[in-house]
């Protein structure tokens, strides 16, 4: 118990970092409670030799996040400012402990289902690399895609500057100076042909219950995050992407078995490669590479990721890459943070 405390507790420190002050005392407070052997420890106490990777600590706060969602924590809303809450951040913790006893049962459930961030700014990453391209048409694959809305990416609005806007000037999602200059020389989107994805438990964001899901895992303080998010939700309504229940080996050697000519195809994952196992990440490897090399100049094959690198002994940096065949060149383009924007550019270009 004492590494999942110190997990938590770091992970607190990340939440603080990254301009959650709500999540970071949550987290605080959780891990003084669970080193006491409070409620926290008989919750989490199944998750403790848990890979971190699966951030049980995400987890928790995602489902106190829901019980508020769902109108069955009132006291605990009053200081989440995702439904209206005010109440000090300081003061979270007791609401929360008392939510936790008399849920228990509930919470045990949930913190055992998988973290599902489909985090809409990371879209500006993904659209980053496309707009260097070129024009041609893309076929888009995602790994972990979740619900699948990055997938939807061209159907979102990139307000770069001086009037120029990428993607849909009039959708609900509107990214603002996404990007730190330089900028791509004459940034343009191609167009977008064929959207799927996977994941092991993919959510459905048409539905209650998958809109719900999304809602719980963003830091409820961060109010820019869920207006993202609720447009990525009306635009999920009307551009249709389809996430199947699938590993990402099984779902890419099906959809890397036959690539159309003319059109290139995009291999996409952004901070998911934490939850894929070890071997499936080298097979995953392996048959990209395999199928770049064998490729026709007519087919051309691209991946593009948004992962975490560790740097030092406890920070990570957010590095988009994008790698491509045949000769598999892997680019480090850009540097982005946990939530996408801003992507700063490393002054690295893409090869023709």
């Amino acid at each position: 118990m004492k590494d999942l405390a110190q997990r938590l507790w770091q992970q607190a420190e990340q939440c603080r970092i990254g301009g959650s002050p709500l999540t970071a005392a949550l987290l605080e407070g959780a891990t003084r409670d669970l080193t006491a052997g409070g409620v926290v420890a008989d919750l989490l106490a199944a998750h403790a030799a848990e890979p971190s990777g699966s951030v049980p600590s995400l987890r928790f706060a995602g489902s106190l996040h829901r019980l508020v969602l769902e109108r069955k924590a009132p006291e605990l809303a009053l200081h989440y400012p995702s439904v209206g809450g005010t109440a000090p951040v300081q003061d979270v913790w007791p609401a929360a402990e008392r939510a936790c006893r008399e849920h228990l049962e509930e919470l045990r459930h949930l913190v055992a289902l998988p973290v599902q961030t489909n985090e809409v700014g990371r879209a500006a990453a993904l659209v980053a690399a496309l707009s260097m391209l070129g024009p041609g048409p893309v076929r888009l694959l995602e790994l972990g895609a979740s619900a699948g809305l990055n997938l939807r990416c061209d159907a979102f609005a990139y307000d770069l500057a001086e009037g120029v806007v990428l993607g849909d000037p009039d959708s609900p999602v509107r990214l603002v100076r996404p990007w730190e200059p330089p900028f791509p020389a004459s940034p343009q989107l191609p167009p977008v042909v064929a959207r799927r994805g996977c994941d092991p438990a993919p959510v459905d964001p048409t539905s209650t219950e998958g809109r719900l899901t999304l809602t719980s895992y963003v830091w409820a303080d961060q109010l820019p995050r869920l207006e993202r998010l609720r447009g990525a939700l009306q635009v999920a309504e009307r551009v249709p992407a389809v996430v199947e229940r699938a590993g990402a080996l099984e779902f890419l050697t099906r959809e890397l078995a036959d690539l159309p000519e003319g059109v290139t195809t995009v291999v996409w994952h952004s901070v998911v490669w934490q939850y894929v196992d070890p071997a499936e990440r080298l097979a995953v490897d392996a048959l990209l590479d395999r199928t770049g090399r064998d490729l026709t100049t007519g087919a051309p094959l691209v991946r593009v990721s948004l992962e975490p690198q560790r740097v030092g002994t406890q920070d990570f940096a957010f590095q988009l890459h994008v790698q491509r065949w045949p000769d598999g060149t892997r680019v480090h383009l850009a540097d982005a943070l946990g939530h996408g924007p801003p992507v700063r550019w490393t002054g690295a270009t893409l090869a023709p």
